[in-house]
């Protein structure tokens, strides 16, 4: 099934939804056995569906208890340095944005910044 809300950020197609990880992780295996093309399920925060993701785009993150951005939702933590660069470089990639990578102060990880 299609989503109605939730949409490939390089396509701007659709994605597949699944309603369970095991569906999701099926159907990865799936995508690796048939295309030789590696995907990783994903619980999505729009839909709290499941989605799949080229690995290579995968960066997980958790929201940091403390921080907030300036429109005063949670910033997202990246557990390593690498993990951040790698988020933003895609974030670059794909959006133009340029953004920095920085050690939260309170000890949950690494964070984005457009500032200074």
């Amino acid at each position: 099934m299609k989503s109605d809300t939730c949409f490939g950020k390089q396509s701007g197609e659709p994605l597949t939804v699944y309603f369970s990880l095991i569906d999701a992780q099926v159907n990865a295996e799936h995508l690796k056995f048939v295309h030789d093309k590696e995907m990783v399920p994903y619980e999505c925060p729009r839909c709290g569906n499941w989605h799949l993701s080229p690995t290579e785009r995968q960066t997980p993150s958790t929201s940091c208890p403390v921080c907030t951005g300036a429109d005063g939702r949670s910033k997202e933590s990246y557990q390593t340095e690498q993990q951040a660069e790698q988020r933003a470089n895609i974030l670059y990639d794909e959006r133009g944005i340029r953004l920095k990578v920085y050690e939260c102060e309170h000890g949950y990880g690494w964070h984005l910044t457009k500032g200074g």
